[in-house]
């Protein structure tokens, strides 16, 4: 079956090919010559090399010299050379002649996440996680065996991989000593951790069933890619927007589903049609979470068309980069540099970048209406008839995105059984087979993939997204995703819901589970008992997603998240703001 998912990457290759090409000759600067990092493997020479730090504007290496931490550690030695880093130090650790101890704390913590290495110094020193990126969620049964045997070495308790909020894989328990091996294996296998973390642009968000949705206004698998190029290079080694302020996040919607979640990203791409039936994006800048402040994006008032997009993405991720602030990393995401300039003057320096990049005047326009009929969004998961007739959508859920190295294995054999090799992965943590033939659709239900997850989820965890809590993660203030699971089964179990209800948990106010657009949310905090701390949470209610999203409020805290305690409080809002009733009681 390994002939199908090379065909699935050669069909994008040649798609994303074609779309890129009048782009990127619009946009691209000059070529950046002896490339600060070799991905694949390439020692680096004694020839002075272009570092992330070389593409900084002069008012930006100021501000960087006079900035913050993080600042100061990426002039000292870009992010950027990360990968050369690992290579060395993971052939140190298998000689013997270092280990990880030995790193300085500021390669270990920060600069190896210009690789997509974290370090779980806090939870579980010695490993670290590493995040690939996977434009528009697209992934292939060679890709998921690859990241299933890369974690199956590793003891179980580590050696999980969990799928994002943003359409990507992350690798739990790699040892500094493999992860130069595990990275090369990555890139043989179409993957790549460049850029995945840190103060980078992460993964690119597009719609799950791109390309097969009846209703789809855009097709969005090829821009994504295309964006990630524009980003990275077409090597995956480019260091030109490795030393943003902070990190950012792009999302492009293609249906009025807005699957993406555009409205919590730091730039959404909006698609609607222009009277002649165009297809472009309205552009909204400035969605983001973090634990002093929590945004909807607000509409930049500008359209572009659709083969202007990488255009766009490059000009406001060039203006980010070189006008942001780099003080206090509390206050320097996108929404505060809109903030700063006004959206009209935000708007006008973008609209001089797309024409110094030679994209037509007349094609850069304000803001065109959005549909304004009812639409009601839509659920990918289950079974769904795709646009191609005798082709169906199979949506898996994945309870709160936690996989197996076994889980996954299973899921590279359904995808080669089934959707020709390829599985798409969703922000809400869960994965869509596209493809399945009709006929097919009675015999799939006895894979055995289906006996490790559930085609039909309950009410409560079809809808529940979790961050990875303080079992792995050091800012964690409560478990989530174990919690999540066991919470779901108790309250399904004593509860009728007469819709689904989309619970989110995330372990601390930075908000990496996306709290503040859950119908609930709980957010890590801490509680008192009987005069004692204990784990807690904060609750929000009222958070929508899709067409005219708004956020939820917060509306208790410091709930002990103890069952006794909070069960009886989730179960109160269920029944007062869901329609919630108590099932019979069993005799």
């Amino acid at each position: 079956m390994r002939a199908t998912a090379t065909a699935v990457l050669a069909l994008y290759a040649s798609h994303v090919a074609a779309f890129l090409a009048p782009q990127m000759s619009a946009v691209q600067k000059a070529p950046v010559t002896a490339p600060a990092q070799t991905p694949s493997g390439t020692k680096l020479t004694s020839t002075p090399v272009t570092t992330s730090n070389d593409f900084l504007s002069a008012d930006a290496l100021e501000r960087a010299r006079s900035g913050n931490k993080w600042e100061k550690v990426k002039l000292n030695r870009a992010g950027d050379l990360a990968f050369q880093d690992v290579q060395e130090w993971a052939a140190a650790v298998r000689s013997g002649e270092l280990t990880w101890e030995q790193l300085d704390v500021d390669d270990a913590d920060i600069r190896l996440k210009w690789a997509g290495l974290f370090h779980r110094r806090k939870r579980h020193p010695g490993t670290f996680m590493m995040r690939m990126k996977m434009p528009n969620g697209i992934v292939t049964s060679d890709q998921l065996r690859f990241c299933a045997d890369a974690v199956a070495k590793y003891d179980p308790s580590v050696g999980v991989i969990d799928i994002t909020t943003r359409q990507a894989l992350q690798l739990r328990g790699v040892t500094l000593e493999d992860a130069d091996r595990v990275i090369e294996g990555a890139r043989a296998h179409g993957l790549c951790s460049y850029l995945s973390g840190a103060d980078n642009t992460r993964n690119i968000v597009g719609s799950p069933i791109a390309g097969i949705d009846p209703q789809e206004i855009i097709d969005t698998r090829a821009l994504c890619t295309a964006i990630n190029h524009m980003i990275v290079g077409r090597d995956g080694a480019s260091p030109a927007f490795a030393n943003l302020p902070r990190k950012f996040n792009i999302a492009v919607s293609g249906s009025r589903d807005d699957f993406a979640h555009t409205h919590i990203n730091d730039l959404g791409l909006v698609p609607v049609a222009d009277a002649s039936g165009r297809i472009g994006f309205n552009i909204v800048v400035g969605g983001f979470f973090s634990a002093k402040r929590a945004d909807i994006s607000i509409p930049l008032g500008l359209w572009v068309p659709a083969d202007a997009a990488v255009a766009l993405c490059r000009a406001v991720l060039e203006l980010y980069r070189d006008g942001g602030a780099r003080k206090d990393r509390q206050k320097n995401r996108l929404m505060y540099l809109v903030e700063q300039r006004g959206v009209e003057a935000f708007r006008d320096a973008i609209a001089a970048a797309l024409a110094a990049a030679g994209v037509p005047s007349a094609d850069v326009r304000r803001e065109i209406p959005e549909p304004s009929t009812p639409f009601a969004r839509r659920s990918v998961l289950g079974v769904h008839a795709q646009a191609q007739p005798g082709l169906s959508w199979v949506g898996v859920h994945v309870p709160v995105g936690r996989l197996t190295p076994e889980t996954t294995r299973l899921l590279a054999d359904f995808a080669d059984a089934y959707s020709g090799g390829e599985a798409r992965l969703t922000v809400e943590q869960d994965v869509i087979f596209p493809n399945v033939k009709d006929a097919d659709l009675e015999a799939m239900r006895v894979h055995p993939l289906f006996g490790a997850l559930p085609l039909e989820a309950g009410a409560l965890s079809a809808g529940t997204v979790a961050c990875t809590g303080a079992t792995y993660c050091g800012f964690g203030l409560m478990v989530t995703k174990e919690r999540a699971v066991d919470v779901n089964a108790k309250l399904e179990a004593r509860l009728h819901l007469p819709r689904p209800v989309r619970i989110h948990w995330t372990g601390c106010p930075n908000s990496c589970g996306q709290a503040q657009i859950g119908d609930i949310a709980l957010m890590g905090s801490v509680a008192k008992v009987d005069g004692k701390t204990v784990e807690g949470c904060d609750i929000f209610l009222g958070g929508t997603i899709g067409e005219h999203a708004k956020l939820a409020e917060k509306v208790l805290t410091r709930i002990p998240t103890a069952d006794d305690h909070l069960l009886p409080v989730l179960e109160g809002l269920l029944i007062e703001h869901f329609g919630a009733t108590l099932k019979a009681q069993a005799a």
